[in-house]
């Protein structure tokens, strides 16, 4: 197909925060006397203030939420650039790039910085839709934000949530491998690569 425009997922997609984010989450969840939760069983790719409902309905989510993005933007130690993300940041199109993530502006923001990686022109944060992901709603407001129809959009991807509302959204998807999830969640993926520098070795 010929690709409009890509539309990135962030954390495990472009970044390595997995070690960064579990130690915010399990010094949390140890303030309030939950249980730990590994890696495969963390809630990966949806907004903090969705993962605290799940975990601690006990709690005003906002609040938490508002906290564990104050821990996460202070705790960036590990964060690191995934391979093909620099490339892939650096390009300046066609086609054009958005990245689309369930972080914040602000946590977004640090964790390109941590990471050494230039912050995109277009980017879509868990602020600007009233629905997140696995809704389409955050790759149907890249997609406009860029101009490109969504069936012309690909979308890459480490999550099923991200892998949901890409197909969803009516885009192609490709998931990308990454430590925290088995493939086999991903399997509603158009295809799966190893990382972005293997979807850009294709593209080009």
């Amino acid at each position: 197909m010929t690709i409009g425009a890509i539309l990135s997922d962030l954390d495990g997609t472009l970044v390595d925060s997995t070690d960064a984010v579990l130690r915010v989450w399990h010094r949390w969840m140890d303030d309030h006397g939950l249980g730990r939760t590994r890696s495969a069983e963390h809630p990966h790719g949806i907004p903090a203030r969705e993962v605290v409902a799940r975990l601690a309905p006990h709690l005003d989510a906002d609040a938490e939420a508002a906290e564990l993005e104050r821990r996460e933007i202070a705790d960036l130690d590990g964060v690191v650039a995934l391979p093909g993300a620099a490339a892939l940041l650096r390009r300046s199109g066609p086609p054009p790039l958005a990245v689309v993530t369930s972080c914040t502006l602000p946590l977004a923001r640090a964790r390109l910085r941590a990471a050494g990686l230039a912050e995109p022109p277009a980017m879509v944060t868990a602020e600007r839709t009233a629905r997140v992901k696995p809704h389409p709603d955050p790759y149907l407001l890249g997609a406009e934000l860029l101009g490109v129809a969504p069936a012309a959009c690909v979308v890459l991807e480490d999550a099923p949530a991200g892998v949901a509302a890409g197909r969803a959204a009516g885009m192609r998807v490709v998931a990308v491998r990454g430590r925290h999830v088995e493939e086999r969640a991903l399997r509603d993926a158009d295809e799966i690569v190893d990382d972005v520098a293997a979807f850009l070795a294709r593209l080009a």
